[in-house]
């Protein structure tokens, strides 16, 4: 069995900071509710560098502890992926494609999210977040609740013995206009935010998490701060 909560410190907060619009204002639900709050981004060599400095700037925007962690080496070893392979491009496309399948790496948030665990462990930290959010969960199966369920009980067994942090997904069964909502509601730095999987200097528009930006945006009805090489083609979500 493991520690029972009394033995983390219930005011910190391990949050997996990618730099995107989800984690961003995963950022600013954990600062909202006062906690210490220590960010962990993961370099895993991914095409789109600019996250990483976008986690660099909402981490400083709430005076977060924050690490950067360079799995690189692990990244190279990832083939196929649209994010790790410079060989395979980045579809445009509705993020509910089958083509969006591409833009999977391989165990990516179980590697993740046990990185924030350990990092938690070893803090003491009451909690461990992580940001995904329903409309994830067609195209990537670790961001699923089953998986998050899974990863829970991972965690308890693996840290027997020692202060266990509590995973938490609140986004878990929201949509991202949801996201966009709470965000501007908290004044989470948006702006800051980098979705786009391209790697190029400004939001394509067209990639599946750029138009999953928009869209988000345009279904809450909040301003959408940020810069687009394209925001004007539309794409229709597949049928069921």
């Amino acid at each position: 069995m493991s520690q029972t909560p009394a033995s983390t410190d219930p005011f910190t907060a391990v949050i997996v900071l990618s730099g995107g619009m989800d984690s961003t204002t995963l950022t600013a639900h954990y600062a909202a509710l006062g906690y210490q709050l220590i960010a962990v981004t993961a370099d895993y060599g991914q095409r789109h560098r600019q996250e990483i400095e976008s986690a660099r700037a909402v981490a400083n925007h709430y005076g977060a502890d924050h690490h950067v962690v360079d799995l690189r080496g692990y990244g190279a070893l990832l083939h196929g992926s649209a994010l790790t392979d410079a060989d395979v491009e980045v579809p445009d496309g509705h993020y509910a494609e089958d083509s969006m399948r591409s833009t999977v790496v391989p165990n990516r948030n179980a590697v993740l999210a046990n990185v924030a665990v350990g990092v938690g462990v070893a803090n003491r930290a009451a909690t461990v977040a992580l940001g995904m959010h329903a409309g994830d969960h067609f195209v990537y199966p670790d961001c699923r609740p089953a998986f998050v369920d899974a990863l829970r009980s991972l965690v308890d067994v693996a840290n027997e013995g020692f202060p266990t942090p509590r995973v938490e997904a609140p986004f878990l069964a929201w949509s991202k206009a949801d996201i966009a909502t709470h965000g501007a509601r908290l004044n989470a730095p948006l702006d800051l935010s980098w979705s786009c999987y391209k790697g190029g200097e400004t939001h394509c528009g067209t990639c599946g998490t750029c138009y999953e930006r928009r869209e988000a945006f345009r279904d809450a009805g909040v301003e959408d701060p940020t810069a687009y090489v394209d925001s004007v083609t539309e794409f229709t979500a597949p049928r069921s």
